[in-house]
C-alpha cells in the first residue's frame, strides 16, 4: 500500500513537474534567443528526476518538448525531437546518478548535475547530427559550443543555484529532514558546512 501511494505521489508530481514545463516557456515570450539562454524546460526536468526518481523523469523530459510541439508548435521540428533525447538524458543522468549516490548531499548533486548536463549535450548532438543528416544539413562544431555552452551560459548558473537551493529547502521542509537536522545539531562543532551522513541525507554541522 505504501509503495502504491508512493507511486501515484510519484505520477502527480511528474504530471505537475510536466505541465510545469509546457509553462515556463511563456515567461520568456517564446522567443528562441531568450529560450536558449534561460533553458526554461531544463528546470522541472531536473527537479522531476531528483524528486520523483530517474524513470519518471526521463519520460517527462523525453515527453515534454514533443508535447509543447504538438499543443503550440514551439519547439520546432527537428529541434523538438533532438531536444526530446537531449531531456531524457539529463534526467537520466541526474536521477540515476544522484539515487545511486552513496551519500545524497549537495556535493554529490552537484556532481550529478554536471555529469548530466554535459551528457545531455552530447546526446542532444548526436541527435541533430542524425536528424539534420537526413535533411540533408550539418551539424558544426561551432554551432555545438555557441547552442550548448556558449549561449547557455545564463541558463546552467541559474540551474546549479536554483536547483540545489529547492532540494535543500525541500529536504528541511520535510519532517525526516527536520529530525535529521535536530539529531545533528547535537553534534555542534566550531565550523558551519553541509556534510554526507552516513544515512545518505543533507545535513548541517554548527
Amino acid at each position: 500500500m505504501k509503495h502504491q501511494n508512493q507511486s501515484l505521489r510519484n505520477l502527480l508530481l511528474a504530471a505537475m513537474f510536466l505541465a510545469i514545463g509546457l509553462v515556463l516557456p511563456f515567461f520568456t515570450g517564446q522567443i528562441k534567443e531568450i529560450g536558449n539562454m534561460l533553458l526554461p524546460m531544463h528546470l522541472p526536468v531536473f527537479l522531476c528526476a531528483l524528486i520523483c526518481g530517474w524513470q519518471y523523469g526521463t519520460a517527462a523530459g523525453f515527453i515534454m518538448p514533443l508535447l509543447r510541439f504538438a499543443l503550440f508548435s514551439m519547439p520546432r521540428m527537428p529541434t523538438a525531437l533532438a531536444m526530446a533525447f537531449e531531456m531524457a538524458a539529463y534526467a537520466f543522468a541526474a536521477g540515476f546518478l544522484y539515487s545511486r549516490a552513496r551519500w545524497q548531499c549537495t556535493r554529490m548533486l552537484y556532481r550529478s548535475l554536471i555529469i548530466a548536463m554535459v551528457a545531455g549535450r552530447v546526446v542532444w548532438a548526436a541527435a541533430m547530427i542524425v536528424l539534420l543528416g537526413f535533411s540533408g544539413g550539418a551539424f558544426t562544431w561551432q554551432m555545438f559550443i555557441s547552442g550548448a555552452f556558449l549561449n547557455a551560459i545564463p541558463g546552467i548558473i541559474l540551474q546549479l543555484v536554483l536547483i540545489p537551493a529547492i532540494m535543500v529547502a525541500l529536504f528541511f521542509g520535510t519532517e525526516e529532514g527536520y529530525l535529521e537536522n535536530r539529531r545533528e545539531e547535537r553534534r555542534k562543532n566550531s565550523r558551519s558546512f553541509y556534510v554526507c551522513t552516513e544515512k545518505g541525507n543533507l545535513s548541517r554541522y554548527g
